[in-house]
């Protein structure tokens, strides 16, 4: 039998906050009253109350002025491609409108160069996986990607185990490997560079690079990534705030 959890107040009170934004009961612009009013009128504390407008701030549903107070904000729209949210190739290719087609796999056992050891921080020499893929959309190449995985961590996984679909549900399943945030760095690569020219097939044909630094549930850095995307056929935005 399952036990129903009861929520926290102050998730109680958020909801019932943005149930007045919804209804109309407090419009776009409005200022709410006092804290202290507030709180009484949802027979909470005031620091209860307080985490349930943390809660909606940082969702964009009201604003705080320090000293002035507690404004209605209107909710900004879902931008897709976002680089704050981690997102699949595979549901990328998806959003662009695609068909994800064959897949084309390469790995092997090296020695980390000192660049990858300095972002997965082990010592350079240290036995990586190095695995290589190119992801293709309506018959074409779309991105090609460079994992760099510490042996210590996947083990004899890709030896023992065929690669197919999303290599991240691959690691969660297979090493009990689960992404849970990246630091991202965008460049644009050379034209020269080799796995670029591999995407460029048509003149209008630009590339953008990611490199991405995973890190799993213990924020154990556990992927060296370059992702190699066509920017004819992946855009993506980032909401910049004050």
């Amino acid at each position: 039998m399952k036990v129903q959890t009861e929520k926290p107040s102050y998730q109680l009170v958020k909801e019932k906050i943005e149930k007045m934004i919804d209804n109309g009961e407090v419009k776009v612009g409005e200022k709410f009253p006092s804290e202290i009013q507030m709180a009484k009128k949802f027979s909470v504390s005031r620091e209860t109350f307080r985490s349930a407008v943390k809660l909606l701030e940082s969702e964009g549903r009201v604003y705080v002025k320090h000293g002035v107070g507690t404004f209605i904000t209107s909710p900004l729209p879902f931008i897709e491609n976002s680089l704050e949210k981690l997102t699949r190739i595979g549901q990328l290719i998806q959003l662009a409108g695609l068909i994800e087609g064959e897949q084309k796999e390469f790995f092997d056992i090296v020695p980390a160069t000192k660049e990858w050891a300095e972002y997965l921080s082990i010592q350079e020499g240290d036995l990586v996986v190095h695995h290589e893929r190119i992801r293709t959309a309506n018959g074409e190449p779309v991105v090609c990607s460079l994992n760099i995985m510490p042996k210590s961590i996947v083990g004899d996984t890709f030896e023992q185990k065929e690669l197919t679909g999303s290599l991240t549900l691959f690691l969660e399943k297979e090493c009990n490997i689960k992404f849970m945030r990246s630091d991202t760095e965008l460049e644009v690569p050379l034209h020269i560079d080799r796995y670029c020219q591999k995407l460029l097939i048509h003149p209008q044909t630009t590339v953008m690079l990611l490199k991405q630094l995973h890190y799993d549930e213990l924020n154990r850095p556990v992927m060296f990534s370059y992702d190699y995307l066509r920017n004819d056929i992946f855009k993506f935005r980032v909401r910049r705030t004050r």
